[in-house]
């Protein structure tokens, strides 16, 4: 495929009069490989954890500041690198933060300490937290914005797609190379992409237009009317992101402690993946023909009475595969139509900023709910117990919006 530099590329406003063109296309496409392999890198650790447990004799308790190193990293990442991108462009900090990452995930490949891991994790999630938010915002302005909730939420499909492919990849590499060779694959899949992001990523035309802005960017998301809705579009981020990673981490082992067998909790994180694949294929279309409130308020309510079905049938396997399944597709749905939301409801010379920002905001939940499990658990708690606490973070969600979706500045993102 030719490189858009040798392809006439749209002007601001071309972007939206006319028909997608090859250059939107191949720069939708290539943002899109980057959360795949965000999706990828994110997830392989928590695959990996019981045999570099084994191999390197570190005990698997040992391991739970390693799994949320990538995710501070992420968050850090992901509010730095918004101002950075809004003042200098987005290219260069998408390209570098993929470097960044596929570079850590070599290095972890070389790990033979719980220092080392924790290091490069770190490392690696800085990278990736600047990938994302850049990418989404490249995204958002080589789409018409007639389409915008379409595609913006689609490439989000990227990350279950990753995760999944992460998994197979490890079931078939970790018999015949051992753990590491899902590192180097990890690494050597994002250097490849690097270096094509380098020939045929081009910059934002509406940033170029938009770039004079002087100042410290992150003011400009609480100026201009800007600072309720900003507040208000956090909330759903941390409280969904938190419901996501807390479901991924503890409802195999709730599960078990249910009485279900462990090849339940499998199943359950299978069908929460699928569930997600569909939600985000879907949220773009569906939040475009009846509004992003009506959309982003039902799939936080379902959300609680899933979590309420799930409490209630988590011994009986078919019921529970169900409410999994729609549960993910709820939850990861939502979160592709959050990233929408953000993509539209902020202008450009701030756009980079609020998305990174945002997804911090929803990093910090994504720590949060994984030790949230471990504290009420602690506090001994019952699995059923533990999972309808789930209900009060998809309320608060669901209020937020209802809210946000109401306010004069901008409140049409909302609607």
């Amino acid at each position: 495929m030719s490189s858009p530099a040798v392809v006439p590329r749209p002007t601001a406003s071309a972007i939206d009069e006319r028909p997608l063109t090859r250059v939107q296309l191949w720069t939708i496409v290539l943002c899109g490989i980057v959360i795949i392999l965000d999706g990828f890198d994110t997830q392989c650790m928590g695959f990996l954890v019981p045999v570099i447990s084994e191999n390197l004799n570190i005990p698997l308790a040992a391991f739970g500041p390693v799994l949320s190193a990538a995710l501070v990293g992420l968050m850090i990442a992901a509010m730095a690198s918004g101002p950075i991108a809004d003042r200098w462009g987005r290219r260069w900090v998408v390209i570098v933060s993929v470097f960044i990452f596929a570079l850590f995930a070599l290095l972890t490949a070389r790990a033979t300490t719980l220092n080392e891991l924790l290091l490069y994790r770190f490392l690696t999630g800085l990278g990736l937290g600047g990938a994302m938010p850049n990418a989404v915002a490249l995204t958002s302005e080589y789409t018409p914005r007639r389409l915008q909730p379409i595609v913006v939420g689609a490439i989000f499909v990227g990350m279950p797609a990753g995760a999944l492919i992460a998994s197979q990849a490890a079931s078939v590499m970790i018999p015949l190379w051992g753990w590491r060779s899902v590192f180097v694959l990890g690494g050597v899949l994002p250097l490849v992409v690097a270096i094509a992001l380098v020939k045929f990523l081009p910059e934002s035309v509406e940033w170029k237009t938009h770039k004079s802005r002087t100042g410290v960017p992150v003011k400009h998301l609480f100026t201009e009317g800007r600072a309720l809705g900003t507040l208000l579009l956090w909330v759903p981020f941390f409280m969904n992101l938190l419901v996501l990673y807390f479901i991924l981490s503890w409802l195999p082992a709730l599960l078990r402690q249910s009485g279900m067998p462990i090849s339940a909790g499998v199943q359950a994180v299978a069908m929460f993946s699928v569930g997600g694949i569909i939600g985000t294929l879907t949220e773009g279309r569906v939040m475009t023909a009846i509004g992003a409130r009506t959309v982003l308020v039902v799939e936080f309510v379902l959300c609680a009475v899933l979590i309420v079905m799930l409490a209630n049938r988590a011994s009986s396997l078919t019921p529970m595969l169900f409410a999994t399944l729609v549960l993910g597709i709820c939850v990861q749905g939502a979160q592709a139509g959050l990233n929408a939301l953000a993509a539209m409801f902020y202008p450009t010379d701030v756009r980079a900023t609020g998305i990174g920002w945002a997804l911090g905001v929803g990093r910090i939940g994504s720590i949060v709910g994984p030790s949230l499990g471990g504290v009420l658990l602690s506090l001994r708690w019952t699995p059923k117990e533990i999972l309808i606490a789930g209900i009060a973070p998809a309320a608060c969600a669901a209020l937020a919006i209802a809210v946000a979706s109401r306010l004069p500045q901008r409140a049409n993102a909302f609607r």
